[in-house]
Protein backbone atom coordinates (compact mmCIF):
# COMPACT_ATOMS: atom_id res chain seq x y z
CA UNK A 1 0.00 0.00 0.00
CA UNK A 2 1.70 3.33 -1.18
CA UNK A 3 1.08 6.55 0.61
CA UNK A 4 1.32 9.63 -0.57
CA UNK A 5 3.25 12.57 1.59
CA UNK A 6 2.55 16.28 1.26
CA UNK A 7 6.13 18.11 2.64
CA UNK A 8 7.21 21.52 3.29
CA UNK A 9 10.46 23.12 2.10
CA UNK A 10 13.04 22.79 4.96
CA UNK A 11 15.45 25.78 5.88
CA UNK A 12 18.45 24.95 4.03
CA UNK A 13 21.33 22.96 5.66
CA UNK A 14 24.90 23.52 5.44
CA UNK A 15 26.81 22.06 2.70
CA UNK A 16 28.03 18.68 3.72
CA UNK A 17 31.80 19.02 4.29
CA UNK A 18 32.30 15.22 3.53
CA UNK A 19 31.18 12.54 1.16
CA UNK A 20 27.90 11.11 3.37
CA UNK A 21 25.60 9.53 0.82
CA UNK A 22 22.26 7.43 1.32
CA UNK A 23 19.17 7.94 3.34
CA UNK A 24 21.76 10.36 6.02
CA UNK A 25 22.81 12.45 2.93
CA UNK A 26 18.90 13.13 2.75
CA UNK A 27 18.39 13.87 5.93
CA UNK A 28 21.39 16.50 6.59
CA UNK A 29 19.94 18.29 3.16
CA UNK A 30 16.62 18.33 4.56
CA UNK A 31 17.89 19.88 7.45
CA UNK A 32 16.72 17.48 9.63
CA UNK A 33 19.88 15.95 10.77
CA UNK A 34 23.49 17.97 11.60
CA UNK A 35 26.29 16.16 9.40
CA UNK A 36 27.87 15.88 13.17
CA UNK A 37 24.83 13.58 14.14
CA UNK A 38 24.24 11.81 10.80
CA UNK A 39 28.42 10.83 11.87
CA UNK A 40 27.81 9.81 15.04
CA UNK A 41 25.16 7.82 14.24
CA UNK A 42 26.74 6.16 11.98
CA UNK A 43 29.71 5.36 14.00
CA UNK A 44 27.79 4.18 16.40
CA UNK A 45 26.02 1.86 14.61
CA UNK A 46 29.10 0.86 13.08
CA UNK A 47 30.41 0.44 16.80
CA UNK A 48 27.50 -1.45 18.20
CA UNK A 49 26.27 -3.78 15.60
CA UNK A 50 22.80 -1.70 15.12
CA UNK A 51 21.64 -0.03 12.23
CA UNK A 52 21.89 4.07 11.16
CA UNK A 53 17.92 4.38 11.50
CA UNK A 54 17.75 2.68 14.70
CA UNK A 55 20.03 4.57 16.36
CA UNK A 56 18.45 8.20 15.31
CA UNK A 57 14.98 7.05 16.19
CA UNK A 58 16.51 6.09 19.42
CA UNK A 59 18.17 9.38 19.97
CA UNK A 60 14.77 11.03 19.49
CA UNK A 61 16.62 13.08 16.93
CA UNK A 62 13.65 12.23 14.06
CA UNK A 63 10.18 10.62 14.86
CA UNK A 64 10.16 7.29 13.63
CA UNK A 65 6.86 7.93 11.21
CA UNK A 66 8.70 11.09 9.89
CA UNK A 67 11.86 9.29 9.38
CA UNK A 68 9.44 7.09 7.16
CA UNK A 69 7.98 8.78 5.30
CA UNK A 70 11.21 10.80 3.96
CA UNK A 71 12.85 7.88 3.07
CA UNK A 72 9.90 6.83 1.03
CA UNK A 73 9.46 9.91 -0.84
CA UNK A 74 13.18 9.83 -1.30
CA UNK A 75 13.61 6.41 -2.50
CA UNK A 76 9.98 5.97 -4.00
CA UNK A 77 9.87 2.42 -1.87
CA UNK A 78 6.21 2.19 -0.80
CA UNK A 79 5.48 2.40 2.72
CA UNK A 80 2.72 0.52 5.03
CA UNK A 81 1.52 0.51 8.42
CA UNK A 82 3.07 -2.28 9.97
CA UNK A 83 1.04 -2.18 12.63
CA UNK A 84 -2.30 -3.24 10.66
CA UNK A 85 -0.60 -6.64 9.61
CA UNK A 86 -0.91 -9.77 11.54
CA UNK A 87 2.49 -11.27 11.33
CA UNK A 88 2.46 -15.22 10.36
CA UNK A 89 4.30 -17.91 11.84
CA UNK A 90 4.31 -19.23 8.56
CA UNK A 91 5.81 -16.23 6.41
CA UNK A 92 8.03 -15.56 9.38
CA UNK A 93 9.94 -19.21 9.31
CA UNK A 94 11.15 -18.08 6.04
CA UNK A 95 14.07 -16.09 7.33
CA UNK A 96 16.01 -17.62 10.50
CA UNK A 97 15.76 -15.26 13.67
CA UNK A 98 20.14 -14.51 13.47
CA UNK A 99 18.96 -12.89 9.88
CA UNK A 100 16.05 -11.08 10.91
CA UNK A 101 17.98 -9.27 14.04
CA UNK A 102 21.15 -9.15 12.01
CA UNK A 103 19.59 -7.24 8.75
CA UNK A 104 17.04 -5.50 10.76
CA UNK A 105 13.90 -7.52 8.39
CA UNK A 106 10.81 -8.99 8.60
CA UNK A 107 9.22 -11.29 6.09
CA UNK A 108 5.62 -9.92 5.86
CA UNK A 109 4.16 -11.55 2.71
CA UNK A 110 4.79 -14.55 0.07
CA UNK A 111 3.67 -14.50 -3.52
CA UNK A 112 4.85 -17.59 -5.67
CA UNK A 113 8.54 -16.93 -5.86
CA UNK A 114 8.35 -13.77 -4.53
CA UNK A 115 8.90 -12.72 -0.81
CA UNK A 116 7.72 -9.44 0.50
CA UNK A 117 10.04 -7.95 3.34
CA UNK A 118 9.72 -4.91 6.06
CA UNK A 119 13.14 -2.77 6.34
CA UNK A 120 13.12 0.74 7.77
CA UNK A 121 15.94 1.77 5.12
CA UNK A 122 15.61 1.36 1.91
CA UNK A 123 19.28 1.67 0.82
CA UNK A 124 20.50 -1.33 3.00
CA UNK A 125 20.89 -3.47 -0.10
CA UNK A 126 23.07 -5.83 1.58
CA UNK A 127 20.41 -7.22 3.59
CA UNK A 128 17.88 -7.71 0.47
CA UNK A 129 20.60 -9.33 -1.14
CA UNK A 130 21.67 -11.84 2.55
CA UNK A 131 17.83 -12.64 2.36
CA UNK A 132 17.55 -13.51 -1.77
CA UNK A 133 20.85 -15.89 -1.08
CA UNK A 134 19.09 -17.32 2.38
CA UNK A 135 15.61 -18.30 1.05
CA UNK A 136 16.42 -18.47 -2.81
CA UNK A 137 13.00 -15.71 -3.43
CA UNK A 138 13.07 -12.45 -5.55
CA UNK A 139 13.02 -10.29 -2.51
CA UNK A 140 11.13 -6.96 -2.62
CA UNK A 141 11.54 -4.63 0.19
CA UNK A 142 8.46 -2.78 1.84
CA UNK A 143 9.35 0.04 4.23
CA UNK A 144 7.54 0.28 7.69
CA UNK A 145 8.41 2.46 10.73
CA UNK A 146 11.17 1.68 12.60
CA UNK A 147 9.84 1.52 16.32
CA UNK A 148 6.86 -0.82 14.71
CA UNK A 149 9.58 -2.86 12.73
CA UNK A 150 11.71 -3.43 15.72
CA UNK A 151 8.16 -4.69 17.58
CA UNK A 152 6.96 -6.95 14.52
CA UNK A 153 10.16 -8.69 14.51
CA UNK A 154 10.08 -9.40 18.62
CA UNK A 155 6.48 -10.23 17.66
CA UNK A 156 7.52 -12.58 14.65
CA UNK A 157 10.06 -14.87 16.99
CA UNK A 158 7.60 -15.38 19.52
CA UNK A 159 4.82 -16.56 16.84
CA UNK A 160 7.42 -19.19 15.30
CA UNK A 161 8.37 -19.56 19.11
CA UNK A 162 4.66 -20.57 19.90
CA UNK A 163 4.14 -22.58 17.13
CA UNK A 164 5.37 -25.21 19.37
CA UNK A 165 2.50 -24.60 21.29
CA UNK A 166 -0.43 -25.73 18.72
CA UNK A 167 1.18 -29.13 17.65
CA UNK A 168 4.95 -28.33 16.68
CA UNK A 169 5.53 -31.49 18.78
CA UNK A 170 9.06 -32.29 16.46
CA UNK A 171 10.54 -29.15 17.18
CA UNK A 172 9.68 -29.73 21.30
CA UNK A 173 10.97 -32.84 21.18
CA UNK A 174 14.27 -32.08 19.48
CA UNK A 175 14.42 -29.01 22.32
CA UNK A 176 18.33 -29.34 23.45
CA UNK A 177 17.79 -30.07 27.30
CA UNK A 178 20.79 -29.77 30.04
CA UNK A 179 20.40 -30.52 33.51
CA UNK A 180 22.13 -29.79 36.42
CA UNK A 181 24.71 -31.55 38.52
CA UNK A 182 23.50 -35.34 39.45
CA UNK A 183 23.89 -35.90 42.90
CA UNK A 184 25.76 -39.01 43.95
CA UNK A 185 23.44 -42.14 44.30
CA UNK A 186 20.47 -40.51 42.78
CA UNK A 187 17.92 -42.20 40.59
CA UNK A 188 17.46 -40.04 37.88
CA UNK A 189 14.72 -42.29 36.56
CA UNK A 190 15.70 -42.79 33.76
CA UNK A 191 13.16 -45.31 31.59
CA UNK A 192 10.40 -44.62 33.57
CA UNK A 193 6.60 -43.53 32.81
CA UNK A 194 7.82 -39.95 32.87
CA UNK A 195 10.00 -40.06 29.69
CA UNK A 196 6.94 -40.44 27.28
CA UNK A 197 6.66 -38.92 24.37
CA UNK A 198 2.73 -37.41 25.74
CA UNK A 199 4.32 -35.75 29.32
CA UNK A 200 7.34 -34.57 27.60
CA UNK A 201 5.85 -32.68 24.74
CA UNK A 202 3.68 -30.94 27.49
CA UNK A 203 6.35 -30.19 29.34
CA UNK A 204 7.84 -28.38 26.57
CA UNK A 205 4.79 -26.47 26.11
CA UNK A 206 4.46 -25.16 29.42
CA UNK A 207 8.33 -23.97 29.44
CA UNK A 208 8.08 -22.95 25.92
CA UNK A 209 5.04 -20.61 26.81
CA UNK A 210 6.10 -19.15 29.98
CA UNK A 211 8.83 -17.84 27.64
CA UNK A 212 6.76 -16.54 25.56
CA UNK A 213 4.39 -14.80 27.86
CA UNK A 214 7.30 -13.05 29.59
CA UNK A 215 6.89 -15.13 33.01
CA UNK A 216 9.31 -14.92 35.74
CA UNK A 217 8.35 -18.31 37.53
CA UNK A 218 6.10 -21.61 36.87
CA UNK A 219 4.28 -22.95 39.58
CA UNK A 220 3.12 -26.64 39.49
CA UNK A 221 0.74 -27.58 41.73
CA UNK A 222 -0.82 -30.57 43.25
CA UNK A 223 -4.08 -30.61 45.45
CA UNK A 224 -7.04 -33.53 46.18
CA UNK A 225 -9.19 -32.63 43.29
CA UNK A 226 -7.64 -30.32 41.35
CA UNK A 227 -4.06 -29.60 40.04
CA UNK A 228 -2.85 -26.23 38.65
CA UNK A 229 0.01 -24.62 36.63
CA UNK A 230 0.35 -20.78 37.54
CA UNK A 231 2.59 -18.39 35.91
CA UNK A 232 3.90 -15.67 37.44
CA UNK A 233 4.12 -12.62 34.92
CA UNK A 234 4.76 -8.78 36.00
CA UNK A 235 4.66 -9.61 39.63
CA UNK A 236 1.38 -11.61 39.62
CA UNK A 237 0.50 -15.27 39.51
CA UNK A 238 -2.41 -16.22 36.66
CA UNK A 239 -3.36 -19.87 36.25
CA UNK A 240 -3.20 -20.88 33.08
CA UNK A 241 -3.47 -24.85 32.95
CA UNK A 242 -5.27 -27.24 34.68
CA UNK A 243 -4.41 -30.67 33.41
CA UNK A 244 -5.80 -34.39 35.37
CA UNK A 245 -5.11 -34.43 38.66
CA UNK A 246 -3.86 -37.91 37.78
CA UNK A 247 -0.72 -36.18 35.48
CA UNK A 248 0.77 -34.79 39.07
CA UNK A 249 3.02 -37.32 39.82
CA UNK A 250 4.07 -37.68 36.18
CA UNK A 251 4.69 -34.08 35.49
CA UNK A 252 6.97 -33.90 38.64
CA UNK A 253 8.88 -36.77 37.84
CA UNK A 254 9.45 -35.37 34.29
CA UNK A 255 10.38 -32.35 35.68
CA UNK A 256 12.90 -33.66 38.31
CA UNK A 257 14.55 -35.95 35.26
CA UNK A 258 15.34 -32.87 33.49
CA UNK A 259 16.88 -30.90 36.37
CA UNK A 260 18.56 -34.38 37.70
CA UNK A 261 17.19 -34.69 40.76
CA UNK A 262 16.41 -38.33 42.82
CA UNK A 263 13.23 -39.47 41.56
CA UNK A 264 12.91 -41.86 44.90
CA UNK A 265 13.22 -38.74 47.18
CA UNK A 266 9.83 -37.60 47.89
CA UNK A 267 9.70 -36.53 51.28
CA UNK A 268 12.56 -33.77 51.00
CA UNK A 269 12.83 -30.76 48.98
CA UNK A 270 15.07 -30.84 46.80
CA UNK A 271 16.86 -28.24 44.32
CA UNK A 272 18.15 -28.53 40.63
CA UNK A 273 18.95 -26.61 37.48
CA UNK A 274 17.57 -26.97 33.98
CA UNK A 275 19.11 -25.52 30.67
CA UNK A 276 16.80 -25.05 27.41
CA UNK A 277 18.39 -24.15 24.60
CA UNK A 278 15.68 -22.96 22.25
CA UNK A 279 18.70 -22.23 19.20
CA UNK A 280 22.07 -21.90 18.39
CA UNK A 281 22.08 -18.48 20.24
CA UNK A 282 19.28 -17.77 22.57
CA UNK A 283 19.41 -20.73 25.84
CA UNK A 284 17.58 -20.14 29.15
CA UNK A 285 18.06 -21.23 32.30
CA UNK A 286 15.72 -22.48 35.24
CA UNK A 287 16.53 -22.58 38.76
CA UNK A 288 14.13 -25.71 40.15
CA UNK A 289 12.50 -26.76 43.47
CA UNK A 290 10.47 -29.30 44.46
CA UNK A 291 8.52 -29.44 48.23
CA UNK A 292 6.54 -32.28 49.34
CA UNK A 293 2.90 -31.13 49.66
CA UNK A 294 -0.28 -33.18 51.42
CA UNK A 295 -1.20 -34.14 47.62
CA UNK A 296 2.47 -34.50 46.00
CA UNK A 297 5.34 -32.81 45.23
CA UNK A 298 5.02 -29.13 44.19
CA UNK A 299 7.53 -27.95 41.82
CA UNK A 300 8.50 -24.03 41.27
CA UNK A 301 10.72 -23.14 38.26
CA UNK A 302 12.24 -19.83 38.36
CA UNK A 303 13.23 -18.69 34.82
CA UNK A 304 16.47 -17.31 34.72
CA UNK A 305 17.32 -14.93 31.69
CA UNK A 306 21.02 -13.76 31.59
CA UNK A 307 20.18 -11.15 28.92
CA UNK A 308 18.07 -9.51 31.70
CA UNK A 309 21.61 -8.28 33.52
CA UNK A 310 23.32 -6.97 30.15
CA UNK A 311 20.61 -5.01 29.64
CA UNK A 312 22.42 -2.02 31.04
CA UNK A 313 21.88 0.26 34.22
CA UNK A 314 19.56 2.49 32.14
CA UNK A 315 17.22 -0.17 31.66
CA UNK A 316 16.68 -1.05 35.21
CA UNK A 317 14.63 2.61 36.71
CA UNK A 318 17.30 4.20 38.38
CA UNK A 319 16.81 8.21 38.90
CA UNK A 320 19.95 9.94 37.15
CA UNK A 321 21.27 10.77 41.01
CA UNK A 322 20.77 7.12 41.74
CA UNK A 323 22.68 5.78 38.94
CA UNK A 324 25.41 8.31 39.31
CA UNK A 325 25.43 7.41 43.24
CA UNK A 326 26.06 3.37 42.59
CA UNK A 327 28.34 3.76 39.23
CA UNK A 328 30.64 6.16 41.43
CA UNK A 329 30.30 3.54 44.30
CA UNK A 330 31.64 0.48 42.35
CA UNK A 331 34.14 2.79 40.90
CA UNK A 332 35.50 2.48 44.16
CA UNK A 333 38.21 -0.28 45.08
CA UNK A 334 37.03 -1.18 48.47
CA UNK A 335 34.19 -1.14 50.76
CA UNK A 336 30.84 -2.61 50.72
CA UNK A 337 27.63 -2.15 48.30
CA UNK A 338 24.40 -3.27 49.81
CA UNK A 339 21.27 -4.43 48.02
CA UNK A 340 17.95 -5.39 49.85
CA UNK A 341 14.68 -5.73 49.32
CA UNK A 342 12.10 -9.09 49.69
CA UNK A 343 12.16 -12.32 47.78
CA UNK A 344 11.75 -11.59 43.71
CA UNK A 345 12.11 -7.83 44.20
CA UNK A 346 15.37 -7.73 41.63
CA UNK A 347 17.91 -7.65 43.95
CA UNK A 348 20.32 -10.51 41.86
CA UNK A 349 19.95 -8.35 38.29
CA UNK A 350 21.00 -5.68 40.44
CA UNK A 351 24.22 -6.87 41.35
CA UNK A 352 24.75 -8.84 38.17
CA UNK A 353 24.38 -5.29 36.43
CA UNK A 354 27.03 -3.85 38.57
CA UNK A 355 29.44 -6.93 38.11
CA UNK A 356 28.65 -6.65 34.42
CA UNK A 357 29.82 -2.96 34.54
CA UNK A 358 33.38 -4.05 36.61
CA UNK A 359 33.65 -7.15 34.50
CA UNK A 360 36.73 -6.89 32.28
CA UNK A 361 40.31 -8.30 31.52
CA UNK A 362 41.72 -6.45 34.00
CA UNK A 363 39.16 -7.03 37.18
CA UNK A 364 39.20 -10.46 39.01
CA UNK A 365 35.56 -11.23 40.10
CA UNK A 366 34.28 -14.13 42.70
CA UNK A 367 31.00 -14.75 43.49
CA UNK A 368 29.16 -17.10 45.85
CA UNK A 369 25.49 -17.84 45.51
CA UNK A 370 22.76 -20.36 46.42
CA UNK A 371 22.86 -20.94 43.91
CA UNK A 372 24.05 -19.15 40.91
CA UNK A 373 21.26 -17.84 39.07
CA UNK A 374 22.93 -16.05 36.23
CA UNK A 375 25.99 -17.07 34.36
CA UNK A 376 28.20 -14.32 33.62
CA UNK A 377 31.36 -15.16 31.56
CA UNK A 378 34.92 -13.98 33.18
CA UNK A 379 32.94 -14.06 36.45
CA UNK A 380 34.64 -16.92 38.75
CA UNK A 381 30.89 -18.32 40.22
CA UNK A 382 30.70 -20.72 42.97
CA UNK A 383 27.29 -22.24 44.42
CA UNK A 384 27.18 -22.99 47.88
CA UNK A 385 26.60 -26.21 48.69
CA UNK A 386 26.00 -26.82 52.97
CA UNK A 387 25.78 -30.71 52.75
CA UNK A 388 29.14 -30.64 51.74
CA UNK A 389 30.49 -28.25 54.11
CA UNK A 390 30.94 -25.43 51.30
CA UNK A 391 29.41 -22.66 53.02
CA UNK A 392 29.04 -18.72 52.93
CA UNK A 393 32.21 -18.05 54.78
CA UNK A 394 34.12 -21.18 53.47
CA UNK A 395 33.67 -19.70 49.90
CA UNK A 396 34.60 -16.43 51.43
CA UNK A 397 37.89 -17.88 52.94
CA UNK A 398 38.95 -19.40 49.30
CA UNK A 399 38.04 -15.69 47.77
CA UNK A 400 40.63 -13.85 50.24
CA UNK A 401 43.68 -16.78 48.92
CA UNK A 402 42.84 -16.50 45.23
CA UNK A 403 43.61 -12.70 44.27
CA UNK A 404 40.74 -11.06 44.20
CA UNK A 405 39.48 -7.52 43.11
CA UNK A 406 35.92 -7.89 43.23
CA UNK A 407 34.01 -10.55 46.00
CA UNK A 408 30.30 -10.79 45.65
CA UNK A 409 28.33 -13.32 48.78
CA UNK A 410 24.60 -14.12 47.45
CA UNK A 411 23.46 -12.95 50.79
CA UNK A 412 25.02 -11.98 54.40
CA UNK A 413 23.38 -14.61 56.59
CA UNK A 414 25.13 -14.80 59.59
CA UNK A 415 27.67 -13.12 61.95
CA UNK A 416 30.60 -15.08 60.61
CA UNK A 417 29.69 -14.53 56.68
CA UNK A 418 29.32 -10.68 57.78
CA UNK A 419 32.69 -10.72 59.71
CA UNK A 420 34.47 -12.61 56.59
CA UNK A 421 32.90 -9.92 53.88
CA UNK A 422 33.62 -6.78 55.85
CA UNK A 423 37.21 -7.96 56.33
CA UNK A 424 37.58 -8.05 52.64
CA UNK A 425 35.98 -4.39 52.49
CA UNK A 426 38.83 -3.45 54.46
CA UNK A 427 41.57 -4.88 52.57
CA UNK A 428 41.66 -3.28 48.98
CA UNK A 429 38.51 -5.35 48.09
CA UNK A 430 35.10 -4.30 46.79
CA UNK A 431 32.33 -6.38 48.23
CA UNK A 432 28.71 -6.70 47.12
CA UNK A 433 26.33 -8.32 48.52
CA UNK A 434 22.41 -8.63 49.75
CA UNK A 435 20.52 -8.43 52.91
CA UNK A 436 16.86 -9.06 53.86
CA UNK A 437 15.31 -5.70 55.26
CA UNK A 438 12.37 -3.58 54.57
CA UNK A 439 14.76 -0.50 54.17
CA UNK A 440 18.22 1.67 53.71
CA UNK A 441 18.63 2.50 57.28
CA UNK A 442 17.38 -0.77 58.58
CA UNK A 443 20.19 -2.20 56.64
CA UNK A 444 23.27 -0.99 58.87
CA UNK A 445 21.47 -1.64 62.28
CA UNK A 446 20.64 -5.31 60.81
CA UNK A 447 24.50 -5.51 60.51
CA UNK A 448 24.66 -4.31 64.25
CA UNK A 449 21.93 -6.68 65.69
CA UNK A 450 23.79 -9.58 63.90
CA UNK A 451 27.24 -8.40 66.41
CA UNK A 452 29.16 -6.65 64.05
CA UNK A 453 31.10 -3.89 65.74
CA UNK A 454 29.76 -0.30 65.28
CA UNK A 455 33.07 1.35 64.07
CA UNK A 456 33.31 -1.84 61.21
CA UNK A 457 29.86 -1.08 59.72
CA UNK A 458 30.47 2.74 59.79
CA UNK A 459 33.93 2.44 58.37
CA UNK A 460 32.98 -0.39 55.38
CA UNK A 461 29.79 -0.02 53.77
CA UNK A 462 29.33 2.92 51.01
CA UNK A 463 26.55 2.44 49.71
CA UNK A 464 22.98 0.46 50.45
CA UNK A 465 20.11 0.21 47.76
CA UNK A 466 16.85 -0.76 48.86
CA UNK A 467 14.49 -1.71 45.96
CA UNK A 468 10.94 -3.29 44.91
CA UNK A 469 9.42 -4.31 41.17
CA UNK A 470 6.45 -1.79 40.22
CA UNK A 471 4.53 -3.28 37.38
CA UNK A 472 4.63 -0.32 34.21
CA UNK A 473 1.55 1.27 32.75
CA UNK A 474 1.17 -0.05 29.50
CA UNK A 475 2.26 2.99 27.25
CA UNK A 476 -0.97 2.10 24.73
CA UNK A 477 -3.68 1.80 27.01
CA UNK A 478 -2.93 4.26 29.96
CA UNK A 479 -5.63 7.28 30.83
CA UNK A 480 -5.84 9.90 32.97
CA UNK A 481 -6.81 9.51 36.52
CA UNK A 482 -8.91 11.78 38.58
CA UNK A 483 -8.31 12.02 42.46
CA UNK A 484 -9.20 14.47 44.86
CA UNK A 485 -6.48 17.02 46.18
CA UNK A 486 -7.07 15.89 49.65
CA UNK A 487 -6.55 11.89 48.42
CA UNK A 488 -3.63 12.83 46.65
CA UNK A 489 -1.83 15.45 49.70
CA UNK A 490 -2.74 12.33 51.80
CA UNK A 491 -0.92 9.84 49.58
CA UNK A 492 2.42 12.01 49.95
CA UNK A 493 2.51 14.11 47.09
CA UNK A 494 2.75 18.21 47.70
CA UNK A 495 0.90 21.14 47.28
CA UNK A 496 3.30 22.33 44.91
CA UNK A 497 3.01 19.26 42.92
CA UNK A 498 -0.43 19.07 42.81
CA UNK A 499 -0.66 23.07 41.59
CA UNK A 500 1.86 22.60 38.59
CA UNK A 501 0.75 23.05 35.31
CA UNK A 502 -0.29 19.72 33.30
CA UNK A 503 -0.33 17.79 36.46
CA UNK A 504 -1.62 14.02 35.76
CA UNK A 505 -1.41 10.84 36.95
CA UNK A 506 -2.27 7.85 34.88
CA UNK A 507 -3.87 4.45 35.44
CA UNK A 508 -4.34 1.22 33.91
CA UNK A 509 -6.99 0.78 31.22
CA UNK A 510 -6.31 -2.60 29.26
CA UNK A 511 -5.51 -3.93 26.01
CA UNK A 512 -4.71 -6.47 23.64
CA UNK A 513 -1.06 -5.26 24.01
CA UNK A 514 -0.39 -5.74 27.92
CA UNK A 515 -1.78 -7.49 30.96
CA UNK A 516 -4.58 -5.29 32.31
CA UNK A 517 -3.20 -2.23 31.80
CA UNK A 518 0.33 -3.58 32.43
CA UNK A 519 3.59 -4.11 30.56
CA UNK A 520 6.71 -5.24 32.16
CA UNK A 521 8.23 -4.15 35.68
CA UNK A 522 10.54 -1.19 36.86
CA UNK A 523 12.71 -0.77 39.85
CA UNK A 524 11.76 1.83 42.94
CA UNK A 525 14.82 2.42 44.97
CA UNK A 526 16.08 4.27 48.23
CA UNK A 527 19.93 4.63 47.56
CA UNK A 528 21.57 5.73 50.31
CA UNK A 529 25.43 6.31 50.51
CA UNK A 530 27.26 6.23 53.80
CA UNK A 531 28.18 9.51 54.60
CA UNK A 532 30.05 11.05 57.73
CA UNK A 533 27.43 12.08 59.17
CA UNK A 534 25.48 8.69 58.61
CA UNK A 535 28.49 7.70 60.36
CA UNK A 536 28.81 9.11 62.86
CA UNK A 537 25.15 8.43 64.12
CA UNK A 538 26.27 4.49 63.79
CA UNK A 539 29.00 5.23 66.28
CA UNK A 540 26.78 7.34 68.50
CA UNK A 541 24.64 4.42 68.70
CA UNK A 542 21.66 5.51 66.73
CA UNK A 543 18.88 3.49 65.34
CA UNK A 544 17.14 2.92 62.06
CA UNK A 545 14.86 5.79 62.62
CA UNK A 546 17.92 8.06 63.26
CA UNK A 547 19.52 7.38 60.39
CA UNK A 548 16.40 7.46 58.65
CA UNK A 549 16.43 10.70 59.69
CA UNK A 550 20.38 11.69 58.29
CA UNK A 551 19.85 10.31 55.60
CA UNK A 552 16.10 12.54 54.74
CA UNK A 553 18.06 15.92 55.50
CA UNK A 554 20.97 14.60 52.99
CA UNK A 555 18.48 13.97 50.59
CA UNK A 556 17.46 10.18 49.86
CA UNK A 557 14.56 9.28 49.06
CA UNK A 558 12.68 6.60 50.68
CA UNK A 559 11.39 3.99 48.67
CA UNK A 560 7.47 5.76 48.79
CA UNK A 561 8.90 9.00 47.56
CA UNK A 562 10.58 7.26 44.85
CA UNK A 563 7.53 5.47 43.97
CA UNK A 564 5.65 8.99 43.62
CA UNK A 565 7.95 10.38 41.47
CA UNK A 566 7.19 7.13 38.75
CA UNK A 567 3.78 7.96 39.15
CA UNK A 568 4.17 11.23 38.54
CA UNK A 569 5.97 10.74 35.36
CA UNK A 570 3.58 8.07 34.41
CA UNK A 571 5.39 4.93 34.37
CA UNK A 572 3.21 3.54 37.20
CA UNK A 573 0.05 4.14 38.49
CA UNK A 574 -1.22 5.26 42.51
CA UNK A 575 -2.63 1.63 43.22
CA UNK A 576 0.65 -0.15 41.98
CA UNK A 577 2.58 2.29 44.37
CA UNK A 578 0.70 1.52 46.89
CA UNK A 579 0.93 -1.99 46.81
CA UNK A 580 4.53 -2.42 46.64
CA UNK A 581 5.44 1.18 49.08
CA UNK A 582 3.62 2.59 52.60
CA UNK A 583 3.48 5.81 53.64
Amino acid sequence: MATNFQTTSPPPAPPITTFIGGLPRRLINDGLLTEEQAREAQTKAARTGSHFVSVVVEAKWIQATRLAEIASIEFGTPLIDLGSITVDAGIAREISEKLMRKYHVLPIYKRDRRLFVALSDPTRLQALDEVKFATGYQVEGILVEEDKLAKGIDAAVAAVQATALQGGDEDLENLEIEGGETDPGADTGGGTDADDAPIIRYVNKVLIDAINRGASDIHFEPYEKKYRIRYRVDGELKEIATPPVQMGGRLAARLKVMSRLDLAERRVPQDGRIKLKLSASKAIDFRVSTCPTMWGEKVVMRILDASSAMLGIDALGYEPDQKELYLKALAKPQGMILVTGPTGSGKTVSLYTGLNILNDDNTNISTAEDPCEINLPGVNQVNVNVKQGLTFAVALKAFLRQDPDVIMVGEVRDLETAEIAIKAAQTGHLVLSTLHTNDAPQTLTRLLNMGVPAYNVASCVTLIIAQRLARKLCKHCRKADVVPKEELLREGFSAEQIATPGFTIYKANGCDQCNSGYKGRTGLYQVMPVTDAISRVIMEGGNAIDIADQAAREGVRTLRQSALRKVLDGTIDLTEANRVTVD
